[in-house]
């Protein structure tokens, strides 16, 4: 469990085959100076596993469908990466529940540079956008933000309109992550709420519990 307040920025130092999965070596003193084998360790939103550590640098295996969903299968040798280890039991929860678990990507849209923040427009895949709330919680990139724009449900007219969010980034993100320096194209992890995950999922039921009494 994570809350998406990253403690420091990462460096993909390394990447080889492992299966059909990666093992990848990043740099990050501060995250590698006490890791332990088997402690969970968020890479840009990715929760992933520490199999081996050095003084600053941690090895860690993703497999091939963490790859296939998440934007960390584009990473190369000198990416850098959001780091974040899993919250202590006790410790406040400076942002919100992040799991780790990516329900998708997003495309840095556009991006607005104000005098003490940034605004960055991501586009939504649309199985996600129900679960993206303005003032709402969303992590990008394992980054904990509050969404303060988010596009209209589609309408008949608008049905296949694209759906987007954007967040405004304070100064102190823009410096300690890696959302710093994002641009139009890039590609970022996405993890929607867990709570408005589960609302969904129960509406579901609800909804063909319904159509199945009504029959």
């Amino acid at each position: 469990m994570f809350t998406g307040i990253i403690e420091e920025i990462g460096e993909i130092t390394a990447i080889a085959p492992a299966g059909d999965g990666w093992r990848l070596t990043v740099r990050a003193p501060k995250a590698a100076a006490d890791a332990v084998h088997g402690e969970s360790i968020a890479v840009s939103g990715v929760c992933l596993t520490v199999v081996g550590s050095t003084t600053d640098t941690f090895d860690t295996d993703v497999m091939k469908q963490t790859l296939d969903v998440a934007a960390i299968g584009g990473v190369v040798v000198g990416t850098r990466v959001n780091i974040e280890k899993a919250m202590p039991v006790g410790a406040r929860l400076g942002g919100h529940i992040v799991q780790g678990h990516v329900d998708g990507v997003g495309e840095v849209l556009e991006v607005r540079p104000g005098a003490q923040w940034s605004v960055l427009r991501i586009s939504l895949p649309q199985d996600l956008a129900p679960l993206v709330v303005d003032k709402g919680s969303i992590s990008v990139d394992g980054t904990s933000l509050t969404v303060s724009a988010v596009s209209a449900p589609p309408s008949s007219a608008s049905a296949t309109a694209p759906a987007w969010f954007e967040v405004s980034l304070i100064p102190e993100t823009l410096a300690a992550t890696t959302l710093g320096s994002r641009t139009p194209g890039d590609r970022v992890n996405l993890e929607t709420d867990i709570l408005a995950r589960h609302v969904e999922r129960l509406l579901a039921f609800r909804a063909a519990t319904s159509e199945g009494g009504s029959r």
